[in-house]
């Protein structure tokens, strides 16, 4: 069984064959892979699979797991990976393609710096994924900056929601670093008001014009990036009046740049580099039951 493990700006991936599984991944083994004690240890999972003809000119289908067996729509650090390791592997010879994934066809481009420029399409800032009667708005209505309270005895946060293929709440604050984010992300990420669950980020416009921001990814807990994040935060932060297009978002990891053109479509470039290869020992293929 052999895997690859990459990184962009910290936020780790194992790369898979979908072919060369013994058995489909379940959350039993996925949380197995994923635990940085007992098994290869990463922030989820990639997953390559043969395209599935939904998407014309797709090299590859992308399938992304969390730890806790869950299956987001897009991954903006992972894409950049992913597009990387199919030209490492042989698998592409062009520098621009095109990718399947749940969130639909994402296309990215190989530099020559190693960093990955990737099309995320056109930034929402309404979508089926917020309950928008429990903001009192109707549900055509851009959430922007609305006033919400999560909890009794919580002050109200000036919320922002972005769908870039997953969906994000964003929230300006004074000082992202004092943030009692293991608090207050689960707690969001799993209000009733995002009845898919949600990514939240904490953030703050800068001196030298960037934004600084933390995450809480929904299903993982904090990273040290998430590429849709910046991508989301970018688009809010240009809407807001945060910050100017193009937009250094600083992550715990390191920083993206995110471009937001007047129509809402937003671009994401950023590095992303393989770790290790290996094989999986018997050891952990018994663990996992693929013996």
């Amino acid at each position: 069984m052999q895997f690859s493990k990459w990184e962009g700006l910290g936020n780790d991936y194992l790369i898979l064959e979908e072919e060369s599984l013994p058995a489909p991944l379940t959350t039993r083994s996925i949380g197995i892979l994923c635990h940085r004690h007992v098994g290869i240890g990463s922030d989820g999972i990639l997953l390559r699979c043969h395209p599935s003809g939904a998407v014309p000119g797709a090299v590859a289908r992308m399938r992304i797991f969390n730890p806790d067996g869950s299956e987001p729509e897009m991954c903006g650090n992972g894409i950049r990976q992913f597009a990387r390791y199919l030209r490492a592997r042989g698998l592409v010879s062009e520098d621009e393609f095109v990718v399947e994934t749940l969130a639909g066809p994402i296309r990215p481009t190989l530099l020559v710096d190693g960093r990955v420029r990737v099309d995320m399409g056109v930034a929402r800032f309404v979508s089926p994924a917020v309950e928008s009667a429990l903001l009192g708005m109707p549900a055509e209505q851009d959430v922007v900056s609305v006033p919400f309270t999560f909890g009794e005895g919580l002050e109200p946060l000036g919320i922002t929601f972005v769908d870039v293929g997953n969906p994000h709440c964003i929230i300006p604050v004074a000082d992202p670093e004092k943030v009692p984010l293991e608090t207050l992300g689960p707690l969001i990420e799993n209000h009733s008001l995002f009845p898919k669950r949600v990514n939240v980020e904490f953030i703050a416009p800068l001196s030298d014009g960037a934004v600084r921001m933390r995450v809480w990814e929904r299903g993982v807990g904090e990273t040290q990036a998430c590429g849709t994040g910046a991508t989301a935060v970018g688009a809010a932060a240009v809407r807001l009046g945060l910050a100017a297009s193009p937009v250094v978002v600083r992550l715990n990891g390191g920083d993206l740049e995110i471009e937001v053109a007047a129509g809402g479509r937003v671009v994401m470039t950023g590095p992303a580099g393989e770790v290790f290869v290996g094989s999986m020992a018997q050891d952990l293929r018994d663990r996992l039951g693929w013996s």
